[in-house]
């Protein structure tokens, strides 16, 4: 009994200290847990939601020892992602201990400000763009492995069911390897089903972790060492496999067609300090990792949920597929095209709405104080940007729940997008490949459309998936007819 009063007053001493500090409401925790006791570890998003309709749209509470700030309104979050004192990361043992703020993802200050600006200007110049010469050079690269993808599952027997996952992720991630890496690897090599397998694992593992990034004496416990581990043993062998691709391009002709081969070329352009601290070779690895990882399993996700819900409703399939005859009649799809297929657009937008890939969003620090609706968020505090809560909001969406692509489209025909709708984030650090990633699912999903009608095969479809840093569905299996 002594023990339980105790903590509950040492409860109450936290609970009337950041009461004092003008902090925004929300739920009391317990000493050193904070409220992590209370969060769903499989869907910490729906527990998170269930605050936001508590508290407000701005609320606050501790996870172990980080105090965290949870945003649900667009205009505020807007508001506050434009400015420079929201752009850090979180005080997180995964962005500051395993990732040591190196990369893009993790990074924050100058070394985040300089990468963002390199990765923005190589995704141009590649043609990742919504204009410009360069952006046919990339949709000949997308359509490329798109067929390759199309023939390779036209060469199963459309009676047996089949799981598009090794197919899907074969061919989209041969794409972003050769934009990273400069180079693919064929369907069956060691290496590449090994990164496919990192890629895979990766971010459960992390997502399974949670604890250790607010609690990060976590990781002396048997259960969470095998973790951190798999995911330490994991970042040496793929930077020592980096390695050896850096060389292999370092020693080629030199066109910029690839990340390391513009990040090379950017290295000899600085002063010998400035290359030292910004452009060496610890970041290049976490760089390469993280755009070879953040691109592919977004996408690969996005694509995953958007055929599963279209076998889950055959009658949109169907419509979708109408709209595609018509406006296409047979040929290859390009960017050009998008305006002119609605609802194919919609269809992609709802996927993203519905089952976004990070539903509660890529925590920010907060690197000073800041001030919101009166409240103070502390410098140091993660902020959360809760798309979930955006993106199931009743008061916006009619039937959240229900997959229902012409929410998308206005009287006029035309695509219409709420400001809930954040699949890429907003601010100074929005997605930087959002329309790379745009490219991606537009040309392999109308590419695989055109070719096969979905059926989904199992009885008992799972519609809310797996979370880990991402939300990903289960493994299920179709029947393809071709068409």
């Amino acid at each position: 009994m002594l023990a339980v009063l105790v903590a509950l007053l040492a409860s109450l001493a936290i609970y009337l200290y950041w009461k004092n500090r003008n902090l925004p409401p929300g739920p009391w925790g317990l000493p050193i847990l904070g409220y992590l006791t209370w969060l769903d570890p499989l869907n910490p998003y729906v527990t998170l939601t269930k605050l936001s309709k508590k508290y407000g749209s701005v609320y606050s509470l501790s996870l172990g020892n980080v105090f965290t700030v949870v945003l649900t309104d667009p205009k505020i979050l807007k508001s506050l992602f434009a400015k420079d004192s929201t752009t850090g990361r979180a005080p997180l043992y995964l962005t500051h201990g395993i990732m040591r703020g190196y990369g893009l993802i993790c990074a924050e200050g100058d070394l985040w400000k300089e990468h963002r600006k390199f990765t923005h200007n190589c995704l141009r110049q590649f043609g990742a763009t919504k204009i410009g010469p360069q952006r046919k050079k990339m949709e000949a690269l997308i359509l490329e492995h798109c067929f390759d993808l199309t023939n390779y599952l036209k060469k199963i027997d459309g009676k047996t069911a089949v799981d598009i996952l090794p197919g899907l992720r074969h061919s989209l991630g041969s794409a972003v390897n050769q934009l990273v890496f400069g180079k693919s690897w064929e369907r069956d090599d060691e290496t590449w089903l090994w990164l496919q397998h990192l890629q895979e694992e990766g971010p459960k593992y992390l997502g399974v972790a949670g604890p250790l990034n607010f609690l990060p004496f976590f990781r002396f416990l048997p259960k969470y060492k095998k973790i951190i581990d798999f995911i330490l043993t994991g970042i040496t062998n793929t930077h020592k496999e980096y390695s050896k691709i850096i060389k292999e391009q370092s020693i080629q002709q030199v066109d910029d067609s690839n990340i390391i081969q513009a990040f090379l070329t950017e290295k000899r352009k600085k002063p010998p300090l400035v290359a030292e601290k910004l452009y060496n070779d610890t970041q290049l690895h976490f760089l390469l990792g993280d755009l070879f990882g953040a691109s592919l399993d977004t996408t690969l996700t996005t694509l995953r949920w958007y055929f599963l819900y279209l076998s889950k409703y055959p009658s949109i399939q169907s419509e979708i597929r109408e709209e595609l005859e018509a406006v296409l009649e047979g040929r290859s799809p390009t960017m050009d095209d998008l305006d002119a297929l609605p609802l194919t657009e919609a269809s992609i937008l709802e996927c993203m709405r519905i089952r976004p890939v990070v539903p509660v969003g890529i925590p920010h620090g907060a690197l000073e104080d800041i001030e919101v609706l009166g409240y103070k968020i502390p410098k140091g505090s993660m902020i959360v940007p809760l798309q979930w809560a955006m993106h199931m909001d009743e008061t916006v969406w009619k039937r959240p729940d229900q997959f229902d692509p012409r929410r998308f489209i206005n009287e006029d025909g035309k695509i219409e997008k709420p400001e809930h709708f954040v699949p890429f984030q907003v601010g100074k650090r929005m997605c930087v490949g959002h329309e790379l990633a745009t490219m991606f699912v537009f040309l392999f999903a109308v590419t695989l459309l055109q070719n096969f009608s979905f059926t989904i095969a199992d009885k008992n479809v799972d519609l809310w998936g797996e979370c880990g840093i991402t939300l990903t569905p289960k493994h299920h299996k179709f029947l393809l007819k071709e068409l």
